[in-house]
C-alpha cells in the first residue's frame, strides 16, 4: 500500500478523463447497460430498493475491468457487465453488497435522530417537504449520515477489486481497504472534493447556465443528460487509477484471457 501525496487525488480524476477519451462510446454503452439493469431491478416488488445496493460490488467490477483493458490497449465489450458474476469471489461480493446495504440503511436511519426522518423520506418514500429543506434539517441529516457512513465506505472502497484481483477473503479485503484509504487520507480527501466538484457542482452550474440560455425543457434535457452520463462514466473510470496507485497493477487473470479469446 502506497502513502500518496494530496495532489494524487486530482490526478485520479485526470486519469479517469484520459481513459474515457480512449473509448467513450464503449464505456457509455457499458454504463447504459448497467443503468438499464438497475432500473429492471428497481421494479421488483419488496426487494427492488435493496438489490441495486447488494449487487453494486458485483457490477462495479465491470468498470474496473473495462478501465484495465483500456489501459492495456484492449477493446471493451458489453459482456464485461457479467465479469463479476463469473468470478470465484461472487459469493463474497454478494455478502459485501449486503454489508453495503446494512451500512447505508444504518447511516440514514441514524440521520432520522437529527432531522425527523426528512432525508429518509426523500431516499425511500420520494417525499420532500419544502419547509424541512428551507429549515436546513434535511441538510443536517445528510451530513450526519455521511459522517456515520465514512468508516464503512473506507472498508468497502477497495474490497471488491481486492477480492477479485488478489483473491483476498472478505474480512481481509475490507481490512486492507480501510487502512489503505486511511494511509493516504489527504489524497482521498482531495479525490472526494474533486468527485463532488465534477459530479454535483459542475452539473449544477452548467444546468443553471443552460436553463438561462434555453427556455425549452427538451433542449435542456438533450444537453444535460449526455453531460451527466459522461461525467458519471469519468468518475467510474477514475476508480481504476485510484486502485493501481495504491495497490499497483493487478496480475493477469483468467477473465482477461477469456476476454481476449472471445475478442479474437
Amino acid at each position: 500500500m502506497q502513502n500518496l501525496p494530496a495532489k494524487t487525488g486530482w490526478l485520479w480524476i485526470k486519469e479517469g478523463f484520459a481513459l474515457f477519451r480512449k473509448q467513450p462510446a464503449e464505456l457509455s454503452t457499458l454504463f447504459l447497460g448497467y443503468m438499464f439493469l438497475m432500473l429492471l431491478l428497481g421494479v421488483i416488488p419488496v426487494v427492488g430498493q435493496l438489490l441495486p445496493l447488494i449487487l453494486m460490488p458485483v457490477f462495479s467490477l465491470s468498470f474496473m475491468q473495462a478501465s484495465r483493458y483500456i489501459a492495456q490497449g484492449k477493446r471493451v465489450y458489453p459482456n464485461l457487465l457479467l465479469v463479476g458474476w463469473r468470478s470465484p469471489a461472487l459469493r463474497s461480493l454478494l455478502l459485501l453488497g449486503v454489508f453495503y446495504a446494512i451500512a447505508a440503511y444504518a447511516a440514514m436511519g441514524l440521520s432520522r435522530l437529527v432531522d425527523g426522518g426528512a432525508f429518509w423520506r426523500v431516499m425511500f418514500q420520494g417525499g420532500l417537504d419544502i419547509q424541512e429543506l428551507e429549515g436546513g434539517s434535511m441538510g443536517f441529516g445528510m451530513l450526519v449520515a455521511a459522517l456515520v457512513y465514512i468508516p464503512a465506505a473506507m472498508a468497502f472502497w477497495f474490497a471488491a477489486p481486492l477480492m477479485f484481483w488478489q483473491e483476498m477473503p472478505l474480512g481481509k479485503a475490507m481490512f486492507y481497504s480501510f487502512f489503505a484509504v486511511r494511509r493516504s487520507g489527504k489524497a482521498f480527501l482531495v479525490y472526494a472534493l474533486s468527485l463532488l466538484q465534477i459530479g454535483v457542482i459542475l452539473p449544477a452550474i452548467f444546468g443553471t447556465i443552460v436553463a438561462l440560455l434555453f427556455n425549452n425543457t427538451s433542449i435542456i434535457v438533450f444537453i444535460l443528460v449526455p453531460l451527466s452520463i459522461i461525467l458519471t462514466v469519468v468518475i467510474y473510470c477514475s476508480f481504476y487509477p485510484n486502485y493501481t496507485a495504491v495497490f499497483d497493477q493487478p496480475a493477469t487473470d483468467a477473465e482477461s484471457t477469456a476476454h481476449e479469446d472471445q475478442a479474437g
